[in-house]
């Protein structure tokens, strides 16, 4: 029935209200804020995941239910700027990708729910009292397990048997969580009698000087953090560790674009499962009371072409335990 033929029914104005909630309670509003831009190569996959599993879970984009997202891959003020836009259309739940993102929409509102993707540490910065009970209006899923560390380091050794050093790559400003997970890292690498070297960078103009350094040296490889700069500077990175012939071990966004192997979280899968969340939350769920989760799907990419360039051969046993082979 049309709002007009409804109005006409009731013969008073007092329709209005009603009728007005009543389309509210139809279409709730999902704003999403992503760490990167639109074009990005990652983006819309994700984006697409987590609105086909919506689909899934019976809220249709533009039938059921308002999707709003916004990329941003400037800097602070830009993430900012963007957050406060999506907290004044007044949705019903927020996304955020990165802890960027979380930290601009956490700023923006404390009220709005906020369901954040792909944050390693969500306790150190705060949005999270702790991952079994948040607290507040912030709950998500996080990118990292500590015991990964021990699995990166074995696929380099793996690899490069006489491997000696192993270069952490990453930005201390988008990165901080480095010093919550170094002991790990630490215990991981000297079991297999590798040396850690930390090489930080603010720009990307320092990266390949950084990689030239540690090169000088045989036997060194690269271990790239889960970070939203070493995500928009993967092509800076993939092509320095091709350089100088390094094997590297990040995620699965750096062997599509030339790295040679990763090991990590299925990205894909994160937003899925935040959209899971997400309709939680719109059936009465609150934040707070909704534990953060931990990542349970991984996966193994490696890429013969990149190794072939490399001069590296990868182990057959390797290969052979591979979700995917680029070949």
């Amino acid at each position: 029935m049309r709002r007009r033929d409804f109005i006409t029914l009731l013969g008073s104005a007092a329709a209005w209200p009603l009728a007005a909630g009543a389309q509210h309670a139809a279409m709730p509003v999902v704003a999403a804020l992503h760490a990167v831009a639109a074009d990005d190569k990652e983006a819309q996959p994700r984006a697409a995941a987590f609105e086909q599993r919506l689909g899934e879970l019976g809220r249709i984009k533009g039938s059921n239910i308002r999707i709003e997202h916004r990329w941003v891959a400037g800097g602070p003020e830009a993430m900012q700027s963007a957050a406060k836009e999506l907290v004044d259309l007044k949705p019903d739940v927020l996304v955020a990708h990165a802890s960027t993102a979380t930290n601009a929409l956490r700023t923006a509102t404390t009220s709005i729910p906020i369901v954040f993707v792909n944050i390693t540490d969500p306790i150190g910065p705060g949005f999270v009292a702790s991952l079994a009970r948040p607290g507040g209006n912030v709950t998500g899923f996080t990118n990292f397990e500590p015991t990964m560390s021990g699995k990166w380091f074995g696929i380099l050794k793996e690899i490069s048997p006489d491997l000696l050093q192993a270069c952490i790559v990453y930005n201390p400003k988008t990165a901080p969580f480095l010093r919550v997970f170094l002991p790990e890292f630490e215990k991981a690498a000297a079991s297999l009698a590798i040396k850690l070297t930390p090489m930080p960078f603010l720009e990307p103009g320092e990266i390949e000087p950084a990689v030239e350094k540690l090169a000088s040296g045989s036997k060194t490889g690269l271990l790239v953090l889960p970070d939203i700069s070493t995500l928009v500077h993967r092509d800076t990175i993939i092509r320095a560790a091709a350089h100088y012939r390094l094997p590297a071990d990040p995620y699965r966004f750096f062997v599509d674009n030339g790295g040679l192997v990763s090991y990590g979280v299925d990205n894909v899968d994160q937003y899925r499962r935040a959209a899971s969340y997400v309709d939680l939350i719109l059936k009465g769920a609150k934040p707070s009371e909704l534990p953060v989760q931990q990542p349970v799907k991984f996966e193994l990419v490696i890429s013969l072409k990149t190794a072939r360039a490399l001069g590296i051969t990868v182990p057959a046993t390797l290969l052979a335990t591979a979700d995917e082979v680029i070949s």
